[in-house]
């Protein structure tokens, strides 16, 4: 009989955001996320009320992604969508970066867009997604700081939905330019891999194959 990596299940966010997912398989993921004892799930914000129902009284977060996956939304859309994942039991929260904004160098919308979620949390974990594979080294070194500024907990490096996931360097590059938390997702598929980045020190790990990296 196989055995739980049960330190490596306290850090990933076992996650299932595709368009096709159904309610019996957002059922089954709360359930292994009680068998293997992840941190959380991670689902869209129309199955967040039935992950928290399936989750009452247990020792797993409910996790949801705000502005999914492009992060273009405007910010009051974002802040809504927020405050209506924190009424229906979500307790933590994944936004995505407006990457437009930024590259723009409107960094003021951007700040801005990630206070109002801030805010719309009411002190729930809030995660900034900044999709690294569209920015260069001086971008995300800038959107590090902007997150860290408007008060956000994590930076997180991909939706897994673009051109790239997340690398040990961009999980290093952060660790080194703010104090904050960091989750790494997009593209961790492998045992080996998620003790990679464990070992560059994330605090989190978002993946959908959660059960085979802490299946020992």
């Amino acid at each position: 009989m196989s055995s739980i990596d049960k330190q490596l299940a306290s850090i990933i966010d076992h996650t299932l955001l595709k368009a096709d997912a159904t309610k019996e398989q957002i059922d089954k993921l709360c359930q292994e996320a009680i068998e293997y004892g992840f941190k959380s799930v991670c689902v869209n914000p129309s199955y967040v009320a039935l992950a928290a129902n399936c989750l009452k009284e247990k020792q797993v977060e409910v996790c949801t992604v705000i502005g999914f996956p492009l992060g273009a939304n405007s910010s009051a859309v974002k802040a809504y969508e927020t405050q209506k994942a924190i009424q229906d039991g979500a307790t933590e929260v994944d936004m995505v970066i407006n990457v437009g904004a930024l590259k723009s160098g409107d960094y003021d919308y951007v700040r801005n867009d990630i206070q109002q979620v801030v805010e719309a949390a009411q002190g729930k974990i809030v995660k900034v997604i900044l999709e690294t594979c569209l920015l260069s080294t001086e971008e995300k070194v800038l959107a590090a700081k902007i997150c860290y500024e408007a008060g956000a907990d994590f930076l997180k490096t991909s939706t897994g939905f673009s051109t790239g996931g997340a690398t040990i360097e961009d999980v290093k590059l952060f660790k080194q330019t703010v104090p904050m938390k960091v989750k790494a997702a997009g593209g961790i598929r492998s045992r080996s891999q998620a003790l990679e980045f464990v070992a560059a020190g994330v605090d989190r790990i978002g993946t959908s194959a959660g059960i085979s990296l802490v299946t020992l």
